[in-house]
């Protein structure tokens, strides 16, 4: 079982940018396909972004491709998502998420996780 920790969520000017983390124990971020999605107030969770197990692959969303990247620290056990240029519908909280099976590559579907954080919130403001 894994256990995710997400954080540097905050409010931010339109423009500005925030790196979130997401540091995992009990499962190493190598053996799974990590993901971000993100959840704006009134509507359902949508994809951001996704690596797979090796690292070699990214999958985004096409509301953020261009501005958010994912990345990870294998040392750390740990993954990002670096945000620029930010927008208003931005605003959401974010969550990170571990695929439920080795076989998932990178995928943009909720139903492919299985591990999720508690989530941060990102407010960006006009």
């Amino acid at each position: 079982q894994v256990d995710l920790v997400e954080s540097g969520g905050g409010l931010v000017q339109a423009g500005g940018s925030l790196r979130l983390s997401c540091a995992a124990s009990g499962r190493s971020v190598t053996t799974r396909a990590m993901g971000w999605f993100r959840q704006p107030p009134g509507k359902e969770r949508e994809f951001v972004a996704s690596v797979n197990d090796n690292g070699n692959m990214r999958l985004y969303g096409d509301s953020v491709k261009s501005r958010f990247t994912i990345s990870r620290d294998t040392a750390e056990n740990t993954i990002y998502l670096q945000m620029n240029s930010l927008k208003p519908e931005d605003t959401a909280v974010y969550f990170c998420a571990q695929a439920k099976n080795l076989f998932i590559n990178v995928s943009n579907s909720t139903d492919e996780y299985s591990a999720w954080g508690q989530g941060t919130q990102v407010t960006v403001s006009s």
